[in-house]
């Protein structure tokens, strides 16, 4: 079994990971709904599908690295590999490395005075 703890971990098909994703969306707007929310005021705070699994693929990535938080250039290059491995996440992707998300508290937006 020691050979199992060499291989490296066969990643997920795009499919199940936006199938996981759209899960765990869903999951998130029932319990916003039970607790009363309205959803006109949370959905558009919402990543989409395709930024959840960019999320779910950076978190994977950071944990791998022991858990420190990217400073911004690796974050740029945690993104950008992200893409290259999974072509069609590239738009969220983007999007994601892009200043148009600021506004949200899940934006993982890594600013340069952040990571002094």
């Amino acid at each position: 079994m020691a050979n199992d703890e060499q291989t490296p971990r066969r990643r997920a098909s795009l499919e199940l990971l936006r199938a996981e994703a759209a899960d765990e969306l869903s999951v998130l707007v029932h319990e916003r709904l039970r607790a009363g929310e309205d959803p006109w005021e949370f959905m558009d705070d919402l990543p989409s599908v395709d930024e959840l699994v960019v999320y779910l693929l950076r978190a994977e990535n950071i944990a791998a690295d022991g858990g420190s938080r990217p400073n911004a250039s690796r974050h740029y290059r945690v993104l950008r590999q992200i893409a290259l491995d999974y072509p069609p996440l590239t738009r969220a992707v983007w999007s994601l490395l892009g200043d148009a998300n600021t506004h949200r508290r899940w934006d993982p937006t890594v600013r340069a005075e952040a990571s002094r």
